[in-house]
Protein backbone atom coordinates (compact mmCIF):
# COMPACT_ATOMS: atom_id res chain seq x y z
CA UNK A 1 0.00 0.00 0.00
CA UNK A 2 1.32 3.37 -0.44
CA UNK A 3 2.23 5.78 1.76
CA UNK A 4 -0.34 8.44 0.32
CA UNK A 5 -3.19 5.59 0.26
CA UNK A 6 -2.97 5.44 3.85
CA UNK A 7 -5.87 6.84 6.03
CA UNK A 8 -5.37 4.76 9.41
CA UNK A 9 -1.92 4.77 10.38
CA UNK A 10 -0.58 1.74 11.95
CA UNK A 11 2.06 2.17 14.62
CA UNK A 12 3.67 -1.60 14.85
CA UNK A 13 5.83 -2.09 18.28
CA UNK A 14 7.82 -5.02 17.81
CA UNK A 15 9.95 -6.92 20.78
CA UNK A 16 10.41 -9.87 22.11
CA UNK A 17 8.32 -10.93 25.69
CA UNK A 18 9.21 -8.79 28.58
CA UNK A 19 11.44 -6.33 26.17
CA UNK A 20 8.93 -3.25 27.32
CA UNK A 21 6.77 -3.32 24.63
CA UNK A 22 3.83 -1.97 27.20
CA UNK A 23 6.02 0.00 29.00
CA UNK A 24 6.71 2.08 25.84
CA UNK A 25 2.77 2.15 24.44
CA UNK A 26 1.67 3.31 28.17
CA UNK A 27 4.57 6.01 28.24
CA UNK A 28 3.14 7.06 24.46
CA UNK A 29 -0.20 7.30 25.17
CA UNK A 30 -0.14 9.65 28.11
CA UNK A 31 2.14 11.78 26.04
CA UNK A 32 0.44 15.01 24.59
CA UNK A 33 2.00 14.96 21.41
CA UNK A 34 0.20 11.88 20.72
CA UNK A 35 -3.16 12.83 21.45
CA UNK A 36 -5.97 13.19 19.32
CA UNK A 37 -9.63 13.31 19.38
CA UNK A 38 -10.75 10.18 17.28
CA UNK A 39 -9.93 7.02 19.26
CA UNK A 40 -7.51 4.74 18.70
CA UNK A 41 -7.74 1.19 18.88
CA UNK A 42 -4.72 -1.02 20.19
CA UNK A 43 -4.01 -4.29 19.10
CA UNK A 44 -2.18 -6.99 21.70
CA UNK A 45 -1.05 -9.86 20.00
CA UNK A 46 0.83 -11.09 23.56
CA UNK A 47 0.17 -10.69 26.80
CA UNK A 48 3.64 -9.97 29.19
CA UNK A 49 4.33 -9.23 32.92
CA UNK A 50 3.07 -5.39 33.04
CA UNK A 51 -0.47 -5.10 31.79
CA UNK A 52 -2.51 -1.90 30.15
CA UNK A 53 -4.08 0.31 32.54
CA UNK A 54 -7.88 0.25 31.24
CA UNK A 55 -8.61 3.36 32.72
CA UNK A 56 -5.74 5.55 31.53
CA UNK A 57 -6.14 3.92 28.25
CA UNK A 58 -9.92 5.20 28.08
CA UNK A 59 -9.03 8.72 29.20
CA UNK A 60 -7.14 8.98 26.26
CA UNK A 61 -9.29 7.67 23.93
CA UNK A 62 -7.80 4.45 23.47
CA UNK A 63 -9.50 0.90 22.71
CA UNK A 64 -7.54 -2.67 23.64
CA UNK A 65 -8.57 -5.69 22.12
CA UNK A 66 -5.95 -8.89 22.81
CA UNK A 67 -4.97 -11.43 20.22
CA UNK A 68 -3.95 -14.58 21.71
CA UNK A 69 -3.04 -17.20 19.22
CA UNK A 70 -1.57 -16.28 15.54
CA UNK A 71 -4.27 -17.86 13.47
CA UNK A 72 -6.62 -15.82 15.27
CA UNK A 73 -4.68 -13.23 13.60
CA UNK A 74 -6.60 -12.62 10.24
CA UNK A 75 -7.75 -10.42 7.94
CA UNK A 76 -11.67 -10.86 8.87
CA UNK A 77 -10.89 -10.23 12.30
CA UNK A 78 -9.46 -6.61 11.91
CA UNK A 79 -11.82 -6.05 9.88
CA UNK A 80 -14.61 -7.18 12.66
CA UNK A 81 -12.12 -3.95 14.50
CA UNK A 82 -12.26 -1.70 12.24
CA UNK A 83 -16.64 -2.10 12.06
CA UNK A 84 -16.74 -2.00 15.63
CA UNK A 85 -14.25 0.84 16.66
CA UNK A 86 -14.07 2.80 13.14
CA UNK A 87 -10.33 3.72 14.85
CA UNK A 88 -8.51 6.75 13.34
CA UNK A 89 -5.13 5.15 13.75
CA UNK A 90 -4.11 1.81 15.28
CA UNK A 91 -0.88 0.85 18.14
CA UNK A 92 -0.28 -2.86 17.10
CA UNK A 93 2.15 -4.65 19.97
CA UNK A 94 3.17 -8.00 17.74
CA UNK A 95 4.87 -10.65 18.68
CA UNK A 96 7.76 -11.32 16.62
CA UNK A 97 7.21 -15.21 16.52
CA UNK A 98 4.36 -15.21 14.49
CA UNK A 99 6.71 -13.68 11.75
CA UNK A 100 6.91 -9.97 10.93
CA UNK A 101 7.77 -10.66 7.55
CA UNK A 102 4.32 -12.43 7.67
CA UNK A 103 2.99 -9.53 8.80
CA UNK A 104 4.03 -6.93 6.49
CA UNK A 105 2.51 -9.17 3.60
CA UNK A 106 -0.53 -9.57 5.01
CA UNK A 107 -3.59 -7.97 3.35
CA UNK A 108 -4.94 -5.30 5.89
CA UNK A 109 -8.55 -3.81 6.00
CA UNK A 110 -9.04 -0.70 3.10
CA UNK A 111 -7.07 2.39 4.09
CA UNK A 112 -4.86 0.67 7.23
CA UNK A 113 -1.44 0.39 6.78
CA UNK A 114 1.91 0.54 8.62
CA UNK A 115 3.38 4.05 9.08
CA UNK A 116 6.11 3.35 11.99
CA UNK A 117 7.70 0.34 13.10
CA UNK A 118 9.42 0.65 16.17
CA UNK A 119 11.38 -2.22 17.88
CA UNK A 120 11.99 -2.58 21.68
CA UNK A 121 14.64 -4.64 22.76
CA UNK A 122 15.91 -5.43 26.65
CA UNK A 123 19.97 -5.21 26.24
CA UNK A 124 20.79 -7.34 29.18
CA UNK A 125 19.24 -10.03 26.98
CA UNK A 126 20.46 -8.93 23.41
CA UNK A 127 23.13 -11.35 22.96
CA UNK A 128 20.76 -14.41 24.10
CA UNK A 129 18.44 -13.39 21.17
CA UNK A 130 21.42 -13.26 19.22
CA UNK A 131 22.55 -16.22 20.30
CA UNK A 132 19.27 -18.51 19.74
CA UNK A 133 16.79 -16.66 17.65
CA UNK A 134 19.09 -14.74 15.70
CA UNK A 135 16.84 -15.28 12.30
CA UNK A 136 13.61 -14.04 14.04
CA UNK A 137 15.09 -10.95 15.69
CA UNK A 138 16.86 -9.80 12.13
CA UNK A 139 13.52 -10.27 10.79
CA UNK A 140 11.98 -8.08 13.37
CA UNK A 141 14.78 -5.09 12.81
CA UNK A 142 15.43 -5.19 9.21
CA UNK A 143 12.19 -3.14 7.84
CA UNK A 144 12.56 -1.00 11.37
CA UNK A 145 12.51 2.90 11.47
CA UNK A 146 13.46 2.70 14.91
CA UNK A 147 15.07 0.21 17.72
CA UNK A 148 15.16 1.14 21.13
CA UNK A 149 17.58 -0.67 23.88
CA UNK A 150 16.34 -0.66 27.14
CA UNK A 151 17.79 -1.53 30.48
CA UNK A 152 20.97 -0.83 29.30
CA UNK A 153 24.21 -0.65 31.34
CA UNK A 154 27.96 0.74 31.05
CA UNK A 155 29.23 -2.78 31.05
CA UNK A 156 27.57 -4.05 27.93
CA UNK A 157 29.29 -3.79 24.85
CA UNK A 158 26.62 -1.55 23.37
CA UNK A 159 29.02 -0.35 19.70
CA UNK A 160 28.42 -3.84 19.16
CA UNK A 161 24.96 -4.25 19.59
CA UNK A 162 24.38 -0.64 17.14
CA UNK A 163 26.29 -2.35 14.68
CA UNK A 164 24.81 -5.72 14.39
CA UNK A 165 21.53 -3.86 13.59
CA UNK A 166 23.01 -1.07 11.09
CA UNK A 167 24.36 -4.02 9.06
CA UNK A 168 20.48 -5.04 8.30
CA UNK A 169 19.06 -1.67 8.69
CA UNK A 170 21.59 1.06 7.98
CA UNK A 171 18.49 3.45 7.94
CA UNK A 172 17.48 2.53 11.64
CA UNK A 173 17.32 5.05 14.45
CA UNK A 174 18.99 3.29 17.52
CA UNK A 175 18.34 4.62 20.68
CA UNK A 176 19.78 3.45 24.16
CA UNK A 177 18.25 4.07 27.77
CA UNK A 178 19.61 3.41 31.01
CA UNK A 179 17.91 0.92 33.61
CA UNK A 180 15.97 4.00 34.94
CA UNK A 181 14.36 4.60 31.49
CA UNK A 182 16.37 7.68 30.73
CA UNK A 183 17.94 8.06 26.96
CA UNK A 184 21.69 7.90 27.71
CA UNK A 185 24.71 8.42 26.12
CA UNK A 186 27.13 5.71 28.31
CA UNK A 187 28.25 3.87 25.40
CA UNK A 188 30.83 5.19 23.27
CA UNK A 189 31.20 4.32 19.61
CA UNK A 190 34.59 3.28 19.56
CA UNK A 191 36.91 1.57 16.62
CA UNK A 192 39.52 -1.33 16.96
CA UNK A 193 41.99 0.93 14.63
CA UNK A 194 43.30 4.19 15.43
CA UNK A 195 41.56 6.51 13.42
CA UNK A 196 44.91 8.76 14.19
CA UNK A 197 47.55 7.12 12.30
CA UNK A 198 48.74 8.42 8.73
CA UNK A 199 47.39 5.04 7.45
CA UNK A 200 44.02 3.41 9.06
CA UNK A 201 44.95 0.23 8.69
CA UNK A 202 41.49 -2.05 8.70
CA UNK A 203 42.25 -5.75 9.89
CA UNK A 204 39.89 -8.35 7.96
CA UNK A 205 38.23 -9.22 10.85
CA UNK A 206 37.08 -5.35 11.70
CA UNK A 207 35.97 -4.44 8.18
CA UNK A 208 32.23 -4.50 8.97
CA UNK A 209 33.16 -2.19 11.75
CA UNK A 210 34.96 0.04 9.27
CA UNK A 211 32.12 -0.37 6.66
CA UNK A 212 29.00 1.04 9.45
CA UNK A 213 31.36 3.65 11.24
CA UNK A 214 32.72 5.57 7.93
CA UNK A 215 28.58 5.13 6.82
CA UNK A 216 28.23 6.88 10.18
CA UNK A 217 30.82 9.15 10.83
CA UNK A 218 32.45 11.02 7.84
CA UNK A 219 33.82 13.45 9.62
CA UNK A 220 36.16 10.97 10.98
CA UNK A 221 37.72 9.61 7.72
CA UNK A 222 37.52 12.08 5.31
CA UNK A 223 40.61 13.13 4.41
CA UNK A 224 42.33 10.39 5.95
CA UNK A 225 43.80 7.03 4.00
CA UNK A 226 42.70 3.71 4.99
CA UNK A 227 43.60 0.48 3.58
CA UNK A 228 42.29 -2.92 3.79
CA UNK A 229 41.46 -6.06 1.73
CA UNK A 230 37.85 -6.40 -0.35
CA UNK A 231 37.16 -8.44 -2.97
CA UNK A 232 36.26 -6.89 -6.61
CA UNK A 233 32.51 -5.70 -7.79
CA UNK A 234 32.87 -4.50 -11.13
CA UNK A 235 30.61 -1.81 -13.33
CA UNK A 236 28.85 -2.99 -16.01
CA UNK A 237 30.26 -0.42 -17.86
CA UNK A 238 33.43 -2.26 -18.73
CA UNK A 239 35.37 1.09 -19.21
CA UNK A 240 34.34 2.85 -15.56
CA UNK A 241 37.09 4.35 -13.67
CA UNK A 242 36.09 2.83 -10.27
CA UNK A 243 34.99 -0.77 -8.76
CA UNK A 244 33.54 -1.49 -5.36
CA UNK A 245 36.51 -3.34 -3.22
CA UNK A 246 33.97 -5.26 -0.39
CA UNK A 247 33.23 -7.85 1.52
CA UNK A 248 30.45 -10.75 1.67
CA UNK A 249 28.72 -9.23 4.92
CA UNK A 250 26.60 -12.34 6.88
CA UNK A 251 23.40 -11.14 7.84
CA UNK A 252 21.14 -13.18 10.08
CA UNK A 253 22.25 -16.55 8.49
CA UNK A 254 24.23 -18.56 6.39
CA UNK A 255 21.78 -18.56 3.19
CA UNK A 256 21.54 -15.02 3.80
CA UNK A 257 23.89 -12.77 3.02
CA UNK A 258 24.71 -9.53 1.22
CA UNK A 259 27.86 -7.29 -0.32
CA UNK A 260 29.02 -4.45 1.42
CA UNK A 261 31.47 -1.89 0.26
CA UNK A 262 32.11 1.48 -1.15
CA UNK A 263 32.64 3.10 -4.69
CA UNK A 264 36.55 3.19 -4.84
CA UNK A 265 37.81 5.51 -7.81
CA UNK A 266 40.80 4.79 -9.89
CA UNK A 267 42.13 4.28 -13.67
CA UNK A 268 43.44 0.72 -12.73
CA UNK A 269 39.65 -0.42 -12.42
CA UNK A 270 39.17 -1.32 -16.03
CA UNK A 271 42.25 -3.69 -15.94
CA UNK A 272 40.80 -5.55 -12.60
CA UNK A 273 39.12 -8.59 -12.58
CA UNK A 274 35.67 -9.15 -10.90
CA UNK A 275 35.76 -11.55 -7.74
CA UNK A 276 39.68 -10.99 -7.25
CA UNK A 277 40.79 -9.85 -4.27
CA UNK A 278 43.17 -6.59 -3.79
CA UNK A 279 44.31 -4.56 -1.13
CA UNK A 280 43.01 -1.24 -1.20
CA UNK A 281 44.96 2.23 0.12
CA UNK A 282 42.57 4.84 -0.73
CA UNK A 283 41.93 8.33 0.22
CA UNK A 284 38.59 8.83 1.89
CA UNK A 285 36.19 11.13 0.29
CA UNK A 286 32.65 11.93 0.53
CA UNK A 287 30.45 12.67 -2.53
CA UNK A 288 27.49 12.42 -4.55
CA UNK A 289 27.24 8.72 -6.50
CA UNK A 290 24.30 7.67 -8.50
CA UNK A 291 24.68 4.14 -7.26
CA UNK A 292 24.07 5.17 -3.97
CA UNK A 293 20.96 7.68 -5.04
CA UNK A 294 22.53 10.38 -2.90
CA UNK A 295 26.27 11.66 -1.28
CA UNK A 296 28.44 9.27 0.68
CA UNK A 297 32.11 7.63 1.41
CA UNK A 298 34.31 7.56 -1.67
CA UNK A 299 37.67 6.30 -1.68
CA UNK A 300 40.08 7.56 -4.23
CA UNK A 301 42.97 4.55 -4.88
CA UNK A 302 46.60 5.21 -4.04
CA UNK A 303 47.48 2.15 -4.49
CA UNK A 304 45.98 -1.47 -5.28
CA UNK A 305 47.34 -4.86 -4.70
CA UNK A 306 46.11 -8.41 -5.82
CA UNK A 307 45.89 -10.35 -2.47
CA UNK A 308 45.48 -13.49 -1.04
CA UNK A 309 41.70 -14.16 0.32
CA UNK A 310 41.61 -13.40 3.97
CA UNK A 311 40.92 -16.61 6.21
CA UNK A 312 37.34 -16.56 6.52
CA UNK A 313 35.74 -14.48 3.55
CA UNK A 314 32.70 -13.57 5.55
CA UNK A 315 32.09 -10.57 7.77
CA UNK A 316 30.14 -11.03 11.09
CA UNK A 317 28.69 -8.20 13.62
CA UNK A 318 28.81 -9.48 16.73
Amino acid sequence: MLENEIDIPIYLITGFLEGGKTSFINFTVQQEYFQIEEPTLLIACEEGEEEYDLELLKKHNTVLEVVEEPEDFTFELLKSYQKKYHPDRIILEYNPLWSVKKLEEMKMPKGWGIVQHIVTVDGSCFQIYMNNMKSIFMEMVMNADMVMFNRCTPELPLANFRRSIKVVNPAAEILFEDQSGELTDIFEDSVPYDLKADEIVVEDVDYGIFYVDIGDHPDRYEGKTVKFKGIVLKSKDVGAEYFVPGRMAMTCCADDTTFIGYVCKSPEAKKLVMGQWVTVTAKVGWEYMDVYHEEGPVLYAQEIKPCNQPESEMVYFN
